[in-house]
């Protein structure tokens, strides 16, 4: 699926965009928090403007085509295809960069259940043409603030991707990794590395907290975003995040697999 019509229908009949499974009302909550500078919301961004709700709404309908109209509160949300597919566009021409250097890159995701096999089969191309896949500070404990409360995890990799696992035993079915939105893994990643005078990335590319924490820290990073994940698009609008492709970011796993293809295409990469 290397044509952007075959892809475009694809995502729309995934659910990757067009309709979505992310809520108006959880797309609104979250540009709530981030307007109240609420660490949940912000995932590692230190916005510099203003970024109140409209602001932010705003925002979002001109980065993934939600609707811009704020009395327009419930039903699912919307992502405009176009919009993905420029963003994917924009993604590839970064990996194609980086490949033709053999520059080292760092891949973390805060999604491992449905986004570990879209980064890592980037990392094996990437691999492949000479890059230096990182995984620095494995095994590191890190303090993370959850909805539940203050939670120990364990940093790891899984086929060269940044995951953040459980420390209690886990539960079946949790590997490889646990849901997180907490910018503090990339944090101590880089500086594992930095400590370690190794070589540091010259691309992040995840979501969530790696792709915002590595931003804001001056590295260049690109990244998946949903459209209840404001701060990549404010990062990108502030000149922190390269890119980021609006897509539902929780839909089955398989799925992501032409996205990775096309990128491949789009990269001149061989998966």
């Amino acid at each position: 699926m290397s044509t952007s019509g075959a892809l475009r229908a694809h995502l729309l009949a995934a659910g990757l965009a067009g309709v979505v499974g992310t809520s108006r009302e959880d797309s609104l909550r979250s540009y709530r928090l981030f307007a109240a500078r609420d660490p949940r919301a912000l995932i590692g961004i230190d916005p510099e403007g203003a970024w109140g709700q409209p602001e932010l709404l705003e925002l979002m309908a001109e980065r993934c085509g939600v609707s811009g109209d704020p009395r327009h509160t419930s039903g699912p949300d919307v992502i405009d295809p176009e919009r993905t597919l420029a963003g994917l566009d924009a993604f590839a021409g970064r990996i194609r960069e980086v490949a033709r250097r053999g520059a080292p890159v760092l891949f973390g995701t805060g999604h491992p259940q449905r986004l570990l096999g879209f980064y890592a089969g980037l990392a094996d191309a990437l691999s492949a043409a000479g890059c230096d896949v990182l995984t620095p500070a494995q095994g590191r404990r890190v303090d993370i603030l959850t909805r539940f409360g203050l939670r120990t995890r364990a940093l790891g990799y899984a086929r060269g991707v940044g995951l953040v696992r459980r420390t209690d035993g886990g539960r079946p079915g949790c590997e490889p990794g646990v849901h997180s939105h907490s910018p503090l893994p990339v944090r101590v990643v880089l500086e594992a590395a930095a400590a370690a005078g190794g070589p540091l990335p010259e691309l992040v590319v995840g979501d969530h907290g790696w792709v915002c924490g590595a931003g804001q820290l001056g590295f260049e990073a690109i990244g998946l975003a949903d459209t209840d994940d404001p701060a990549p698009f404010v990062g990108e609008a502030e000149g922190r995040v390269s890119v980021v492709v609006p897509v539902d970011d929780a839909v089955r796993s398989e799925y992501y697999r032409p996205l990775i293809r096309y990128v491949l295409k789009r990269a001149c990469l061989s998966q």
